[in-house]
């Protein structure tokens, strides 16, 4: 089975959809961990670059399994990756507009031939199950498709304009600011990498990347995959190392012209607070989410408990879109409770490699952490865990970071665990008097990221729509409550606290945050057509 005929595999794919491609998977994941313990270097100027010092990184369902080295990168490295970038840039950004689109389409069909292999590494570095892995690189190619088709739709963003002057021309062109920093997180860390970098390459930017410490090697393949469809080296640079050595530098670099970042609005916030200096530069934040969704009295409960289940508990609830909170109508309430219950004992947890397996590992130590202190004031606070609510123990558990999808209610609706971000297979479930009442709690965060409604009333759902505050919403998607935007069918844009855009990845204005705008005034002579085919050449 080749790329080319394997099914494509999205977050919302069943059973049916996954079966034909466990072969070519299997395959592709014994390669994979015949290369373990390797030592992987950054790509700097389109050269190797290893230091000294390295950190390791380890398979978070089995911490004993070292899966590869990397350098711990420093300032100087950071600065050597922006001064090759900013001297690529002249030349990049020079490219014809459509010359630069081809070349991140032929990133795209690399991915796609490199699709098994890539999917295996984000099992083994991220604790992703087989659906979720694949699903990624499925959308992190598609992203690349997505943005290179909106500078071909926008004919390189040139926009002719009025002109009160016979004699003169106007036009508007879209044009790249210059180097851009990309800071990535760990959860998607294949998709995410690749829609930022896209974004900023496509429309003429070159680009620094640093990966999260957690998953540089879905980075190192990511860089490869552009590198090798012939982005220069200088106009993609890949660093590695911690936060506070190489982010830092990174992100308030005077030499970056923009920076993007997904991960916590804690770490994000900071960056758009200080990333400025003698004057505005772009940073685009795009941060996490306590998503919630509403079951009212005239759901389909089937439909429901489905769609939460596999919101709050896929990828072990570490995405920014995850469920972590539902407001349900008392009429319907206890059931809703009971059968999700039911449906969180129900699903497999254990080794992400396995076919069966539903929920992988939690990312680290640090998070089982904030798993138990959640379980405990969930208990302290009068609450009642219903599933779940435990790390699992015994000989599949023991060498990883794996903990049971946990089901809470009975907590006051102004609990902290109705407002905190948790980044768990964790969600909390209020009974409500009213769907006004449900709306009403929902927008009550400092974020605006995703939502859900279950409802078979119409009605509803579009007084849901005119009134909740986020930017990504759903209504009865039982796969996935809050859950599975794809690119070019949901823009992920988050509101409030969960973005400072308020244009989303995925969607029809990514691209034009990564660009300015240059108000370009011409007094033609006696050939303007000569004129104006010169400057469309120049595009």
């Amino acid at each position: 089975m080749t790329a080319t005929t394997a099914p494509k595999i999205t977050y919302t794919a069943t059973s049916e959809q996954l079966e034909e491609m466990h072969q070519a998977f299997d395959q592709a994941l014994a390669e994979v961990r015949g290369e373990l313990g390797r030592a992987y270097p950054m790509l700097i100027g389109g050269r190797e670059r290893t230091t000294g010092a390295t950190f390791e990184v380890r398979a978070p369902h089995d911490r004993s399994l070292l899966l590869a080295t990397f350098p711990a990168g420093t300032k100087a490295d950071v600065d050597d990756a922006v001064a090759a970038a900013k001297a690529a840039y002249p030349a990049w950004a020079g490219l014809p507009y459509g010359r630069r689109v081809e070349i991140i389409r032929g990133a795209a069909s690399l991915i796609r031939e490199r699709k098994f292999r890539l999917a295996a590494l984000l099992i083994l570095e991220a604790g992703k199950n087989r659906a979720e892995a694949i699903g990624e690189v499925e959308e992190g190619a598609d992203l690349l498709d997505e943005y290179a088709g909106q500078m071909e739709e926008h004919a390189g963003y040139v926009t002719e304009l009025a002109s009160l002057d016979p004699a003169e021309r106007n036009r508007s062109v879209l044009r790249p600011f210059g180097v851009w920093a990309v800071l990535a997180p760990f959860n998607f860390p294949h998709a995410l990498s690749a829609g930022m970098s896209a974004g900023a390459l496509v429309a003429g930017n070159t680009v620094v990347f640093k990966p999260a410490s957690a998953t540089p090697i879905a980075g190192y393949e990511l860089a490869r995959c552009f590198l090798d469809a012939g982005v220069p080296g200088g106009a993609f640079n890949f660093v590695t190392g911690s936060g506070e050595a190489v982010g830092d530098p990174l992100g308030h670099h005077p030499d970056v012209d923009g920076a993007i970042f997904t991960g916590s609005k804690e770490v994000g916030m900071a960056l758009y607070k200080t990333f400025s200096g003698a004057f505005p530069k772009p940073v685009i934040t795009e941060m996490g989410g306590k998503n919630p969704t509403i079951v009212t009295r005239n759901a389909d409960l089937s439909k429901a408990v489905e769609g939460v289940a596999r919101s709050a508990f896929g990828f072990s609830g570490q995405k920014c879109s995850a469920c972590s909170r539902v407001y349900v109508e008392r009429p319907v309430y206890d059931d809703f409770v009971g059968q999700l219950s039911e449906r969180a004992r129900e699903l497999t947890v254990g080794d992400p490699a396995e076919r069966d397996t539903y929920l992988g590992p939690v990312i680290d130590d640090r998070a089982v952490d904030r798993f138990e202190e959640a379980v405990a004031g969930a208990t302290d606070g009068g609450g009642t865990v219903r599933a779940g609510g435990e790390r699992l123990t015994g000989p599949a558990y023991d060498g990883g970071t794996f903990v049971a999808p946990t089901v809470v209610d009975g907590l006051p609706v102004d609990h902290e665990l109705f407002k905190r971000e948790l980044f768990l297979p964790f969600v909390t479930v209020a009974p409500v008097d009213s769907l006004d009442e449900a709306l009403r709690l929902a927008n009550d965060t400092e974020y605006g990221l995703t939502a859900g409604i279950f409802t078979e009333d119409q009605a509803e759902i579009e007084r849901f729509f005119d009134r909740i505050e986020a930017g990504v919403v759903y209504a009865n998607r039982k796969g996935g409550a809050t859950t599975g935007a794809w690119p070019g069918c949901q823009s992920f844009s988050g509101w409030k606290g969960s973005g400072s855009s308020g244009k989303g990845g995925l969607g029809p204005y990514y691209v034009q945050q990564f660009l300015r705008e240059q108000s370009r005034t011409v007094v033609v002579g006696d050939e303007p057509e000569d004129l104006l085919a010169e400057e469309q050449a120049g595009e």
